[in-house]
Protein backbone atom coordinates (compact mmCIF):
# COMPACT_ATOMS: atom_id res chain seq x y z
CA UNK A 1 0.00 0.00 0.00
CA UNK A 2 0.96 3.52 -0.80
CA UNK A 3 2.00 6.14 1.51
CA UNK A 4 -0.37 9.10 2.33
CA UNK A 5 1.66 12.07 2.80
CA UNK A 6 1.39 15.80 4.11
CA UNK A 7 3.84 18.38 3.86
CA UNK A 8 4.54 21.65 5.81
CA UNK A 9 5.42 24.34 3.57
CA UNK A 10 5.68 26.95 5.45
CA UNK A 11 9.74 27.25 5.65
CA UNK A 12 9.18 27.39 1.52
CA UNK A 13 9.55 31.08 0.58
CA UNK A 14 12.08 32.38 -1.86
CA UNK A 15 14.80 33.06 -1.42
CA UNK A 16 15.62 29.82 0.26
CA UNK A 17 17.91 29.13 2.93
CA UNK A 18 19.04 25.72 4.64
CA UNK A 19 15.76 25.16 6.06
CA UNK A 20 13.84 26.43 3.08
CA UNK A 21 16.59 24.31 0.74
CA UNK A 22 15.41 21.12 2.61
CA UNK A 23 11.85 21.50 2.40
CA UNK A 24 11.96 22.04 -1.72
CA UNK A 25 13.99 18.93 -1.58
CA UNK A 26 11.53 16.95 0.35
CA UNK A 27 8.17 18.62 -1.89
CA UNK A 28 9.63 18.30 -4.99
CA UNK A 29 11.18 14.75 -4.91
CA UNK A 30 9.10 12.64 -2.30
CA UNK A 31 6.28 12.59 -5.44
CA UNK A 32 8.88 11.36 -8.31
CA UNK A 33 9.42 7.95 -4.93
CA UNK A 34 7.17 5.10 -5.91
CA UNK A 35 6.17 4.04 -2.50
CA UNK A 36 4.48 7.67 -2.14
CA UNK A 37 0.20 7.29 -3.52
CA UNK A 38 -0.60 10.70 -2.38
CA UNK A 39 1.03 14.15 -1.82
CA UNK A 40 -0.53 17.29 -0.18
CA UNK A 41 1.02 20.12 1.01
CA UNK A 42 0.14 22.50 4.17
CA UNK A 43 1.49 26.34 3.71
CA UNK A 44 0.94 28.85 6.76
CA UNK A 45 -2.15 28.83 6.81
CA UNK A 46 -4.01 27.22 3.76
CA UNK A 47 -3.67 24.11 2.20
CA UNK A 48 -1.60 24.64 -1.19
CA UNK A 49 -1.01 23.23 -4.72
CA UNK A 50 -0.61 19.35 -5.62
CA UNK A 51 2.86 17.77 -6.62
CA UNK A 52 1.88 17.63 -10.56
CA UNK A 53 1.71 21.50 -10.24
CA UNK A 54 5.23 21.56 -8.85
CA UNK A 55 8.50 21.50 -11.69
CA UNK A 56 11.68 20.18 -10.21
CA UNK A 57 13.75 22.35 -11.66
CA UNK A 58 12.10 25.55 -10.79
CA UNK A 59 12.53 26.97 -7.22
CA UNK A 60 10.41 30.03 -8.42
CA UNK A 61 7.26 27.83 -9.20
CA UNK A 62 7.65 25.56 -6.32
CA UNK A 63 7.97 28.93 -4.23
CA UNK A 64 5.19 29.91 -5.89
CA UNK A 65 2.83 27.10 -5.60
CA UNK A 66 3.63 25.79 -1.91
CA UNK A 67 5.56 28.83 -0.01
CA UNK A 68 4.31 31.38 1.91
CA UNK A 69 2.96 34.61 0.13
CA UNK A 70 6.01 37.03 0.45
CA UNK A 71 3.78 39.81 2.08
CA UNK A 72 2.33 36.95 4.73
CA UNK A 73 6.24 35.86 5.15
CA UNK A 74 7.64 39.48 5.80
CA UNK A 75 4.61 40.29 8.21
CA UNK A 76 5.88 36.52 10.12
CA UNK A 77 9.16 37.98 10.08
CA UNK A 78 8.72 41.39 11.41
CA UNK A 79 5.90 39.72 14.58
CA UNK A 80 8.77 37.09 15.86
CA UNK A 81 11.06 40.17 16.39
CA UNK A 82 8.46 41.05 19.07
CA UNK A 83 8.01 38.62 22.05
CA UNK A 84 3.98 39.57 22.51
CA UNK A 85 3.33 38.64 19.24
CA UNK A 86 5.24 35.46 19.34
CA UNK A 87 2.86 34.13 21.84
CA UNK A 88 -0.23 35.65 19.53
CA UNK A 89 0.87 34.04 16.71
CA UNK A 90 1.67 30.36 18.57
CA UNK A 91 -2.01 30.25 19.71
CA UNK A 92 -3.19 31.50 16.61
CA UNK A 93 -1.58 29.03 14.14
CA UNK A 94 -1.82 26.17 16.84
CA UNK A 95 -5.66 26.62 16.37
CA UNK A 96 -5.71 27.33 12.39
CA UNK A 97 -3.96 24.19 11.50
CA UNK A 98 -5.29 22.13 13.84
CA UNK A 99 -8.31 22.49 12.18
CA UNK A 100 -6.86 22.32 8.58
CA UNK A 101 -5.43 19.13 9.49
CA UNK A 102 -8.58 17.43 10.42
CA UNK A 103 -8.83 16.40 6.46
CA UNK A 104 -5.79 15.12 6.88
CA UNK A 105 -7.82 11.37 6.59
CA UNK A 106 -4.53 9.73 8.74
CA UNK A 107 -1.95 10.74 6.20
CA UNK A 108 1.53 11.04 7.54
CA UNK A 109 1.91 14.75 8.74
CA UNK A 110 6.07 15.91 8.01
CA UNK A 111 6.88 19.09 9.38
CA UNK A 112 10.38 19.90 8.13
CA UNK A 113 10.95 22.75 10.41
CA UNK A 114 10.45 21.72 13.99
CA UNK A 115 7.24 22.18 15.26
CA UNK A 116 3.95 19.82 14.99
CA UNK A 117 0.32 21.16 15.70
CA UNK A 118 -1.83 18.81 17.12
CA UNK A 119 -2.78 15.79 15.14
CA UNK A 120 -4.60 12.37 14.86
CA UNK A 121 -2.13 11.15 12.72
CA UNK A 122 1.23 10.36 12.62
CA UNK A 123 3.42 13.01 12.83
CA UNK A 124 7.01 13.31 12.11
CA UNK A 125 9.41 16.21 13.19
CA UNK A 126 12.54 17.25 11.58
CA UNK A 127 14.88 18.83 14.26
CA UNK A 128 17.37 20.50 12.43
CA UNK A 129 20.09 21.49 15.36
CA UNK A 130 19.67 22.85 19.05
CA UNK A 131 21.78 25.88 18.98
CA UNK A 132 18.16 27.56 20.82
CA UNK A 133 19.11 25.60 23.52
CA UNK A 134 23.13 24.86 23.64
CA UNK A 135 23.91 28.46 22.80
CA UNK A 136 20.59 30.72 23.45
CA UNK A 137 22.77 33.79 23.44
CA UNK A 138 23.19 33.50 19.60
CA UNK A 139 18.94 34.18 18.76
CA UNK A 140 16.70 36.84 18.94
CA UNK A 141 14.88 36.44 22.36
CA UNK A 142 11.66 36.54 20.30
CA UNK A 143 12.77 33.14 18.54
CA UNK A 144 13.83 31.56 22.03
CA UNK A 145 10.40 32.62 23.55
CA UNK A 146 8.74 30.19 20.16
CA UNK A 147 10.76 27.28 21.00
CA UNK A 148 9.91 27.69 24.63
CA UNK A 149 6.44 27.75 23.68
CA UNK A 150 6.30 25.07 21.17
CA UNK A 151 9.42 22.79 21.33
CA UNK A 152 9.31 20.47 23.56
CA UNK A 153 5.31 20.26 22.84
CA UNK A 154 6.21 19.17 18.79
CA UNK A 155 8.46 16.62 20.52
CA UNK A 156 6.11 14.89 22.59
CA UNK A 157 3.44 15.07 19.59
CA UNK A 158 5.96 13.70 17.00
CA UNK A 159 5.53 9.95 16.43
CA UNK A 160 8.96 9.92 14.86
CA UNK A 161 11.54 12.84 14.45
CA UNK A 162 14.21 13.40 12.38
CA UNK A 163 17.61 14.87 12.71
CA UNK A 164 20.14 16.25 9.93
CA UNK A 165 23.41 14.17 11.81
CA UNK A 166 24.09 12.03 14.36
CA UNK A 167 25.40 14.55 16.23
CA UNK A 168 22.29 16.42 16.36
CA UNK A 169 20.50 12.91 17.07
CA UNK A 170 22.68 11.78 20.18
CA UNK A 171 22.03 15.95 21.36
CA UNK A 172 18.22 15.84 21.16
CA UNK A 173 18.26 12.67 23.74
CA UNK A 174 20.82 13.79 26.06
CA UNK A 175 19.49 17.23 26.23
CA UNK A 176 15.06 16.22 25.85
CA UNK A 177 15.43 12.32 27.51
CA UNK A 178 13.74 11.42 23.83
CA UNK A 179 14.13 7.56 23.40
CA UNK A 180 17.03 7.06 21.20
CA UNK A 181 14.68 4.80 19.07
CA UNK A 182 12.36 7.58 18.64
CA UNK A 183 15.10 9.73 16.48
CA UNK A 184 16.66 8.90 13.01
CA UNK A 185 19.42 10.43 11.63
CA UNK A 186 19.11 11.30 8.13
CA UNK A 187 22.10 13.34 6.49
CA UNK A 188 21.04 16.21 3.81
CA UNK A 189 22.17 16.09 0.37
CA UNK A 190 23.95 18.06 -2.20
CA UNK A 191 23.00 18.91 -5.69
CA UNK A 192 24.56 17.48 -8.91
CA UNK A 193 24.97 21.35 -9.75
CA UNK A 194 27.42 21.81 -7.48
CA UNK A 195 30.76 20.20 -9.40
CA UNK A 196 34.28 20.70 -10.40
CA UNK A 197 34.20 22.87 -13.04
CA UNK A 198 36.69 24.37 -15.80
CA UNK A 199 37.51 28.12 -15.95
CA UNK A 200 35.51 28.66 -18.77
CA UNK A 201 32.06 27.70 -17.69
CA UNK A 202 32.68 29.55 -14.47
CA UNK A 203 33.44 32.92 -16.56
CA UNK A 204 29.72 34.80 -16.85
CA UNK A 205 28.87 33.95 -13.21
CA UNK A 206 32.32 35.20 -11.45
CA UNK A 207 32.81 38.08 -13.85
CA UNK A 208 29.15 39.34 -13.20
CA UNK A 209 30.01 39.41 -9.37
CA UNK A 210 34.29 40.72 -9.88
CA UNK A 211 35.50 37.92 -9.29
CA UNK A 212 38.44 35.76 -10.69
CA UNK A 213 38.33 32.47 -10.86
CA UNK A 214 40.81 30.02 -8.28
CA UNK A 215 41.77 33.30 -6.43
CA UNK A 216 39.29 34.40 -3.68
CA UNK A 217 39.03 32.32 -0.32
CA UNK A 218 35.06 31.75 0.18
CA UNK A 219 32.90 31.38 2.85
CA UNK A 220 28.98 31.22 2.71
CA UNK A 221 26.34 31.97 5.42
CA UNK A 222 23.89 34.15 6.96
CA UNK A 223 26.17 36.70 9.22
CA UNK A 224 25.29 35.47 13.01
CA UNK A 225 26.57 34.73 15.96
CA UNK A 226 27.32 31.00 15.55
CA UNK A 227 29.14 31.59 12.21
CA UNK A 228 31.82 33.15 14.06
CA UNK A 229 32.96 35.37 11.19
CA UNK A 230 34.43 37.81 13.48
CA UNK A 231 36.90 34.95 14.59
CA UNK A 232 37.35 34.59 10.35
CA UNK A 233 37.70 37.94 9.61
CA UNK A 234 40.26 38.65 12.37
CA UNK A 235 42.61 35.49 11.83
CA UNK A 236 42.00 36.41 7.62
CA UNK A 237 43.34 40.21 8.85
CA UNK A 238 46.80 38.61 10.32
CA UNK A 239 47.57 37.21 7.09
CA UNK A 240 50.82 38.77 5.27
CA UNK A 241 49.01 41.37 2.96
CA UNK A 242 50.18 40.50 -0.37
CA UNK A 243 48.18 36.66 0.59
CA UNK A 244 45.42 39.03 1.46
CA UNK A 245 45.90 40.64 -1.91
CA UNK A 246 45.84 37.81 -3.95
CA UNK A 247 43.45 35.59 -2.57
CA UNK A 248 40.65 38.09 -0.79
CA UNK A 249 38.34 36.99 1.58
CA UNK A 250 34.43 36.76 0.43
CA UNK A 251 31.86 35.99 2.04
CA UNK A 252 27.91 35.41 0.95
CA UNK A 253 24.98 35.34 2.73
CA UNK A 254 22.02 37.55 4.29
CA UNK A 255 21.79 39.81 6.86
CA UNK A 256 20.74 38.02 9.47
CA UNK A 257 20.92 38.75 13.66
CA UNK A 258 22.78 40.35 16.46
CA UNK A 259 25.62 40.88 13.84
CA UNK A 260 27.11 43.98 15.52
CA UNK A 261 30.84 42.30 16.11
CA UNK A 262 31.04 41.02 12.59
CA UNK A 263 29.33 44.13 10.59
CA UNK A 264 32.65 46.72 11.87
CA UNK A 265 35.09 43.69 10.75
CA UNK A 266 33.48 43.87 7.22
CA UNK A 267 33.34 47.27 6.13
CA UNK A 268 37.22 47.59 7.58
CA UNK A 269 38.05 45.01 5.86
CA UNK A 270 36.15 45.79 2.25
CA UNK A 271 37.68 49.14 2.98
CA UNK A 272 41.27 47.91 3.05
CA UNK A 273 40.53 46.21 -0.36
CA UNK A 274 40.96 42.41 1.14
CA UNK A 275 37.69 41.46 1.97
CA UNK A 276 33.84 41.46 -0.23
CA UNK A 277 30.81 40.82 1.15
CA UNK A 278 28.71 39.96 -1.56
CA UNK A 279 25.26 39.88 0.39
CA UNK A 280 22.37 36.96 -0.13
CA UNK A 281 23.42 35.31 -3.27
CA UNK A 282 20.56 33.83 -5.46
CA UNK A 283 20.70 29.75 -5.97
CA UNK A 284 21.10 29.62 -9.49
CA UNK A 285 24.58 31.62 -8.88
CA UNK A 286 26.08 29.57 -5.80
CA UNK A 287 27.49 27.08 -7.75
CA UNK A 288 30.29 29.14 -9.86
CA UNK A 289 30.89 30.96 -6.92
CA UNK A 290 31.90 27.77 -4.96
CA UNK A 291 33.56 26.24 -8.03
CA UNK A 292 35.65 29.12 -8.84
CA UNK A 293 37.27 29.66 -5.19
CA UNK A 294 40.54 28.91 -3.96
CA UNK A 295 39.44 27.67 -1.00
CA UNK A 296 36.51 27.50 1.62
CA UNK A 297 36.40 28.33 5.36
CA UNK A 298 33.51 27.72 8.02
CA UNK A 299 34.05 28.10 11.15
CA UNK A 300 30.94 27.62 13.05
CA UNK A 301 29.92 27.35 16.88
CA UNK A 302 27.57 25.10 16.52
CA UNK A 303 25.94 23.70 13.10
CA UNK A 304 23.16 20.80 12.84
CA UNK A 305 24.86 19.61 9.66
CA UNK A 306 26.46 22.90 7.93
CA UNK A 307 25.21 22.51 3.91
CA UNK A 308 28.06 24.66 2.55
CA UNK A 309 30.78 22.28 3.83
CA UNK A 310 29.27 19.62 1.92
CA UNK A 311 28.66 22.13 -1.59
CA UNK A 312 32.17 23.36 -1.63
CA UNK A 313 33.66 19.30 -0.92
CA UNK A 314 31.26 18.81 -4.05
CA UNK A 315 32.59 21.63 -6.10
CA UNK A 316 36.55 19.98 -5.56
CA UNK A 317 37.23 23.00 -3.37
CA UNK A 318 39.52 22.49 0.00
CA UNK A 319 37.67 23.21 3.09
CA UNK A 320 38.37 24.71 6.58
CA UNK A 321 35.68 24.07 9.46
CA UNK A 322 35.52 24.00 12.64
CA UNK A 323 36.39 20.96 15.24
CA UNK A 324 33.03 21.43 17.10
CA UNK A 325 29.41 19.85 17.06
CA UNK A 326 28.61 17.64 13.90
CA UNK A 327 31.39 19.64 11.19
CA UNK A 328 33.91 16.56 11.84
CA UNK A 329 31.20 13.89 11.30
CA UNK A 330 29.92 15.67 7.82
CA UNK A 331 33.43 16.44 6.34
CA UNK A 332 34.85 12.91 7.38
CA UNK A 333 38.78 13.56 7.38
CA UNK A 334 38.18 15.34 4.56
CA UNK A 335 38.81 18.37 6.13
CA UNK A 336 41.22 20.86 7.96
CA UNK A 337 39.75 21.38 11.67
CA UNK A 338 40.33 24.11 14.12
CA UNK A 339 39.20 25.61 16.95
CA UNK A 340 37.03 28.58 16.57
CA UNK A 341 37.71 30.57 19.17
CA UNK A 342 41.75 30.52 18.55
CA UNK A 343 42.25 33.31 16.45
CA UNK A 344 46.01 32.23 15.93
CA UNK A 345 45.16 28.93 15.18
CA UNK A 346 42.88 29.63 12.47
CA UNK A 347 45.37 31.86 11.37
CA UNK A 348 47.94 28.88 11.13
CA UNK A 349 45.46 26.65 9.23
CA UNK A 350 44.19 29.42 6.85
CA UNK A 351 47.80 29.56 5.81
CA UNK A 352 47.73 25.90 5.24
CA UNK A 353 44.43 25.77 3.02
CA UNK A 354 45.94 28.49 1.18
CA UNK A 355 49.66 27.44 0.40
CA UNK A 356 50.03 23.57 1.50
CA UNK A 357 49.68 21.89 -2.40
CA UNK A 358 49.90 18.77 -1.44
CA UNK A 359 47.42 18.48 1.69
CA UNK A 360 45.13 20.21 -0.95
CA UNK A 361 45.28 17.79 -3.62
CA UNK A 362 44.27 15.32 -0.85
CA UNK A 363 41.33 16.90 0.20
CA UNK A 364 40.17 17.99 -2.89
CA UNK A 365 39.61 14.09 -3.78
CA UNK A 366 38.53 13.02 -0.12
CA UNK A 367 36.11 16.01 -0.16
CA UNK A 368 34.78 14.61 -3.80
CA UNK A 369 34.43 10.94 -2.18
CA UNK A 370 32.48 11.90 1.17
CA UNK A 371 30.60 14.32 -0.90
CA UNK A 372 29.46 11.38 -3.43
CA UNK A 373 28.22 9.66 -0.51
CA UNK A 374 25.65 12.30 0.49
CA UNK A 375 22.58 12.81 -2.05
CA UNK A 376 18.96 14.46 -1.88
CA UNK A 377 18.00 10.84 -2.77
CA UNK A 378 19.60 8.68 -0.27
CA UNK A 379 18.07 11.81 1.61
CA UNK A 380 14.92 11.33 0.31
CA UNK A 381 14.63 7.41 0.26
CA UNK A 382 15.95 7.08 4.26
CA UNK A 383 13.07 10.10 4.93
CA UNK A 384 10.68 7.30 3.50
CA UNK A 385 11.78 4.98 5.79
CA UNK A 386 11.12 6.79 8.82
CA UNK A 387 7.24 7.39 7.39
CA UNK A 388 7.12 3.93 7.12
CA UNK A 389 7.48 3.50 10.46
CA UNK A 390 5.17 5.37 12.05
CA UNK A 391 1.90 3.90 9.24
Amino acid sequence: MGLRLILATDALSPPLTGIGRYAYELATRLPLCGDVEEMRYLGMCAWKGWAADLRRDDQRSAGAVLGTPAWLARLRNHMASKPWAVEVYDQVSEVWRSRLLRQGRGAVYHSPNYFLPAYDGPSVATVHDLSIDRFPETHPAARRRYFELAFRRSLDRADALITDSETVRQELSADFSVAPQRVTAVPLGVDVSFRPCIKEELHPVLERYGLAHGQYMLSVGTLEPRKKLDQLITAYAGLPEQLRALFPLVLTGASGWLNDRAKPLIERGQAEGWLRYLGFVPQVDLPAIYAGAHAFAMISIYEGFGLPLLEAMASGVPVLTSDRSCMPEVTAGAALLVDPDDVAAIREQLLRLIEDNLWRTDAKACGLKRAATLTWDRCVEQTVEVYRSVV
